[in-house]
């Protein structure tokens, strides 16, 4: 059952994310959906673990200081490969997206269902399941490729980008905590962040927006 549960929620997230790219559907209606239901399939085809190898107190301040330093670098990422056109065009439309909703919304909807809901399908049941048949570097590392698929998607630089690095930091979290609360606070900081306090490209899209 895990295993079918981990490849139709890959399937769904790849989907999700197309329909998304192609304009047909919003991406403030339809991910929270795909994403949320990934989540709950996580939750009941396999028990989650929090952190097993360190203290939950440890785990989120680990997790929240790994978010942090990871938004710092995200800024400055994005104001050096702003200078691609294709790359600031992407940031761009990204965070126009964000501003057709009010900030409280996408908050809410990414903090309270989408980042936790990529945690518990993608570290703690891709990656967990993973690491019962291979080893916990193998399983952090094919969990990490899938995350990374799943999100090109979306056709969207910025989006990969994100995958790509974000993905490897909450992997590694989760590989060192054994859970996913490290992984998770670590993702929640970062995400709300950047929605809260956008980087110097994608502001002006987002103010313009109703998220202010």
């Amino acid at each position: 059952m895990q295993i079918a549960v981990m490849v139709a929620g890959f399937i769904a997230e790849i989907a999700g994310w197309w329909l998304v790219s192609t304009r047909r559907f919003d991406v403030w209606r339809l991910m929270p959906v795909v994403l949320g239901s990934m989540g709950v399939a996580a939750v009941v085809v396999r028990p989650q673990v929090a952190a097993a190898d360190t203290s939950t107190a440890t785990a989120v301040a680990v997790g929240a200081g790994a978010g942090l330093a990871l938004y710092l670098g995200t800024r400055v990422f994005v104001w050096i490969a702003s200078r691609w056109a294709p790359f600031r065009r992407d940031v761009l439309d990204q965070y126009g997206q964000a501003g057709e909703v009010t900030l409280a919304r996408s908050l809410v909807l990414s903090l309270a269902i989408m980042v936790p809901a990529e945690e518990l399908f993608w570290r703690g049941l891709f990656q967990g399941r993973l690491g019962q048949a291979t080893t916990t570097a193998a399983a952090a590392a094919i969990a990490w490729l899938g995350y990374i698929v799943a999100n090109v998607a979306s056709r969207s630089l910025p989006i990969v980008a994100g995958a790509i690095v974000g993905g490897a930091l909450w992997g590694a979290l989760a590989w060192w905590s054994g859970g996913v609360l490290a992984s998770l606070a670590s993702h929640i900081l970062w995400t709300g962040c950047m929605l809260a306090f956008p980087p110097g490209t994608g502001r002006p899209a987002i103010e313009g927006g109703s998220a202010r």
